[in-house]
């Protein structure tokens, strides 16, 4: 087949004219160069009088010089490799290629008897023609860099504030970017050394007290902050002279949020509420619990819920032998499957549509999969409702702990999700989580495997969390309500709780609870005016008083628990009495609310006491798992 003449060129053959005619120009202008730089070296040495003869000779040697030059240049290029034209490594390069054409010049000068140039010339020459051949590429790369800009007309103008390693990173991608959406018209910085420095032909206008002038001087809309890991007191002050200049307020996450990826412009967003409150957070000290996942068969329940979900994406990174997600929320199942591999057929094995509940399903499952570690994160946790329907408690977060514990008994680890609400409990959720873990170290110590428990705090845009629910109410126009103006929990990103429940299976022991250190606890009223500070408008904020079984502050040790830490400075590991599943077996969910509550308590407060059995009447009504074990 044979192109007519007026077919369109195809894109390669564009595209290998347009390299071949710029490896010719810079030839040309390389050649140039040799001959302009002998020039100029021969007609200073003569002291600007050349004869005719003289420059002829010059020229010649010029020619001799640049046809040397790209042998040189090839000779180079095969053993070291080349570079991109313009860049330092290419400069480098291209000097001690000048310097090889210009001592060979040299030397062909010094042997002859008749110098026909003088011996200043090659080494002053070529000087002269590296100057030139740098211009030249500057000039290249100068408006190669221009070309790759955003678009003016399209992209948001904006300041970035903070010139530390990740805003400078921040900025080369944005300059280098032509499809990106901001363009960098100005730079802020504290530090008064970077005042006026120009960074990629954008230049320093001042620090956090210049930025109104600053908007109005470039006509920016949009602040960026982009100081790696800054306190939140600076991303607050940052944020209020943005918003009080009528601009946009946007952060670069933290770094460790960034290390397995270079920075980019799509890293930018909106600031979260863990950036204004400045919650420490710690595991990016924990280490890497990776490798005690790969190439094993895991098993997730609660899989479509925050934190279960979360559990999927960090667990498929160590590469497992399979992953199993199970949930008894077909939706929650969909969105999972979409989220973590972009289709949502509901046709693989991996997801397992079960309920806690079905405790002879739940064994069938773990019997025919076979997983090697279960991390149990399904669980009621809605304090108030469990409070008012605490049978649902007991079906679901007790005896459907029973029934994954009762079909694990052939794992190798297993990790029960607990809640620092199980600490010095007073609630239904406290103390059906305190009995899961209970219930874990009997496990542990009367099976082969490793059962263990981890407890934290509140997880933070959970779905259900105090977050989810302050934004909801501003979203609605609503005023935010808040139990108590004292009240204090401990946060927790879903990043963060995960990688403690990664730890918990690299670390943990039988029978303990681990309990990360948390920092600080965070005062909820402050968390609700921060959320407040930035929707439009002056939400209120309605104080309603604590509501039954909710603590003022949570406590993370319970009485007579010990803080050790003896593998990680961060991880406490709490000793758990071991319940006997037989204590549970007899709670009837349908006994009167007040009275269920009394023993739930009971179970979590006397660890050593047998029930009677007159004093529960089981009442199952096929909701209660088939098979326990006992001593």
């Amino acid at each position: 087949m044979s192109l007519s003449a007026d077919a369109p060129p195809l894109p390669n053959a564009g595209r290998r004219w347009k390299a071949q005619s710029r490896v010719a120009a810079l030839v040309a202008g390389d050649a140039l160069a040799w001959i302009g730089g002998f020039t100029a070296a021969a007609w200073t040495r003569y002291e600007f009088d050349l004869t005719t003869g003289q420059l002829v000779q010059v020229v010649g040697a010029g020619l001799i010089a640049a046809a040397l030059h790209p042998t040189l240049a090839s000779v180079q290029r095969r053993h070291w490799g080349r570079h991109p034209l313009g860049s330092l490594q290419e400069i480098r390069a291209l000097a001690a290629t000048v310097a090889a054409s210009a001592a060979v010049m040299l030397l062909a000068v010094l042997t002859m008897a008749d110098h026909p140039i003088p011996a200043s010339t090659p080494p002053v020459g070529a000087a002269v023609a590296l100057l030139l051949m740098l211009c030249v590429r500057s000039a290249y790369r100068h408006r190669r860099d221009r070309s790759l800009r955003p678009n003016t007309r399209s992209a948001t103008p904006v300041l970035l504030f903070g010139l530390g390693s990740a805003g400078q990173a921040l900025l080369r991608a944005m300059v280098s970017d032509p499809r990106g959406g901001y363009l960098p018209v100005g730079l802020l910085d504290d530090d008064p050394d970077k005042r006026h420095l120009r960074i990629d032909d954008v230049r320093v206008l001042g620090g956090r007290r210049e930025i109104r002038e600053a908007l109005a001087l470039t006509g920016a809309s949009t602040v960026i902050f982009s100081v790696a890991n800054a306190d939140a007191e600076l991303i607050r002050v940052v944020r209020a002279a943005t918003l009080a200049a009528g601009a946009e307020f946007k952060v670069l996450p933290p770094v460790r949020d960034l290390v397995n990826q270079r920075i980019s412009v799509a890293d930018v967003r909106d600031p979260e509420i863990d950036d204004l409150l400045g919650r420490r957070q710690v595991v990016a000290d924990l280490g890497n619990a990776d490798s005690a996942l790969t190439g094993r068969r895991v098993l997730v329940t609660g899989a479509g819920g925050s934190i279960g979900s979360e559990l999927c994406r960090q667990i498929l990174r160590a590469d497992p032998g399979e992953l199993m997600m199970l949930d008894r929320d077909e939706s929650a199942l969909h969105g999972l499957q979409l989220s973590l591999s972009g289709r949502a057929l509901l046709d693989g094995p991996e997801l397992i549509l079960a309920d806690l509940r079905d405790s002879e399903g739940i064994a069938r499952t773990i019997r025919d999969r076979r997983p090697d570690i279960i991390f149990h994160a399904a669980a009621l946790k809605h304090l108030t409702l469990l409070q008012r329907h605490p049978g649902e408690a007991i079906k679901t977060n007790v005896w459907g702990t029973l029934s994954v514990l009762n079909a694990a008994r052939d794992v190798a680890r297993f990790v029960n999700i607990s809640t620092d609400k199980a600490a010095n409990p007073i609630s239904v959720l406290g103390y059906s989580k305190r009995i899961t873990e209970r219930l874990t170290a009997y496990t542990g110590a009367n099976e082969a495997g490793t059962f263990l428990s981890v407890r934290f705090g509140n997880v933070l845009s959970s779905r259900g969390s105090v977050v989810t629910a302050f934004r909801a109410q501003i979203d609605a126009g609503l005023p935010i309500t808040v139990t108590h103006p004292d009240v204090t929990r401990y946060l927790m990103s879903v990043q963060e709780a995960v990688q403690l429940v990664l730890q918990a299976a690299a670390l943990g022991r039988d029978g303990e609870a681990l309990v990360l250190d948390m920092g600080k606890p965070v005062r909820i009223d402050d968390l609700a005016r921060q959320l407040a500070a930035q929707a439009p408008g002056e939400p209120r904020i309605i104080y309603t008083g604590l509501r039954p079984g909710e603590k003022l502050h949570e406590d993370l040790l319970g009485e007579g628990e010990i803080d050790v830490r003896p593998l990680h400075p961060l991880i406490s590991h709490v000793s758990v009495p071991a319940l006997n599943p037989t204590e549970v077996t007899g709670l009837d969910p349908f006994e009167d609310p007040e009275k269920m509550i009394e023993r739930l308590a009971w179970l979590c407060g006397h660890p050593d006491q047998t029930l009677r059995a007159s004093a529960l009447v089981p009442n199952t009504r096929n909701a209660r798992p088939s098979s326990f074990r006992s001593t």
